[in-house]
């Protein structure tokens, strides 16, 4: 039997941030991927991980989910070590919303969002009224109730990315990593996605940690912005303070233009345009 419900949110780490990380150490094979990462993500913020490929910004979302090894440093999840916290206690404080699927999930949404509530009584538990209740409320939340009788492998890119959205929010942590959620998504879907996060965010109190390639999103959505590179923080403050050319320069290794937004004022990225052309 999974431990109390009252064990998701505890009382007496409430003092303490949501996520921290001290002196981060992660190798794979000979190759050190992750170096002396330290950081901290107070609840309810909403922080973005931004870097070039090969960053280690993946690496570090799998080590603070338990799915990599981490040779040296401590990770604290609300107040509790990692290493104490058992997968159940792990999957009430934590959802992950991983990168985009492309294998064939043949189960319906609704049945796929129910299996969030796993850590409330086991993966083949009979549902309660708590867990319909659930599922049906992160249904509702993430707007794709239309959806419910539908297969994952008919849907959309966009709409299957809402559907992974709904089952965290289903599960009822406090906190939400999500890996590049919207890669390979049109503007509108995008768009949409980043709306969601920010109203879980902001209207019910979710904690967001969130790897993303998308910079002007991360710009634009949050209020604080950690930036890799080579498995090193080597960046971490308010977009306003990351967005100058040669900082941007120094984490992508290239000329990145800028413009302002013209209703958020907020400096973002243009791509520069092929063959040096004015």
């Amino acid at each position: 039997m999974p431990d109390s419900h009252s064990d998701t949110h505890p009382d007496e780490a409430a003092h303490e941030p949501a996520i921290a990380v001290e002196g981060l150490t992660v190798s794979l094979g000979r190759a050190t991927i992750l170096r002396d990462v330290s950081f901290a993500v107070s609840r309810g913020e909403y922080v973005s991980i931004i870097g070039p490929n090969g960053a280690g910004k993946t690496t570090l979302l799998r080590t603070l989910l338990r799915r990599t090894r981490f040779e040296r440093g401590d990770v604290r999840i609300l107040g509790r070590s990692l290493s104490s916290l058992s997968q159940v206690q792990l999957a009430r404080r934590v959802a992950y919303v991983p990168q985009a699927e492309t294998t064939s999930i043949p189960f319906t949404v609704e049945a796929f969002v129910a299996m969030a509530r796993y850590p409330y009584g086991g993966p083949f538990k009979t549902p309660t009224r708590e867990d319909r209740q659930a599922v049906d409320d992160a249904l509702r939340t993430t707007a794709v109730e239309h959806l419910r009788y539908r297969r994952l492998d008919t849907l959309s890119g966009g709409e299957r990315r809402k559907v992974f959205v709904a089952a965290a929010v289903a599960q009822q942590a406090p906190l939400l990593l999500l890996d590049e959620p919207t890669t390979y998504l049109d503007y509108k879907h995008r768009h949409e996605i980043q709306e969601l996060l920010v109203h879980l965010n902001r209207e019910q109190g979710v904690t967001v940690l969130t790897v993303t390639h998308d910079l002007n999103g991360a710009v634009l959505a949050g209020e604080r912005i950690i930036a890799m590179r080579e498995g090193s923080v080597v960046f971490d403050g308010p977009p306003e303070r990351l967005m100058e050319p040669e900082r941007l320069q120094a984490i992508y290794d290239t000329p990145l233009p800028l413009v302002a937004h013209p209703t958020a004022k907020l400096p973002l990225v243009v791509p520069p345009q092929p063959g040096g052309r004015p």
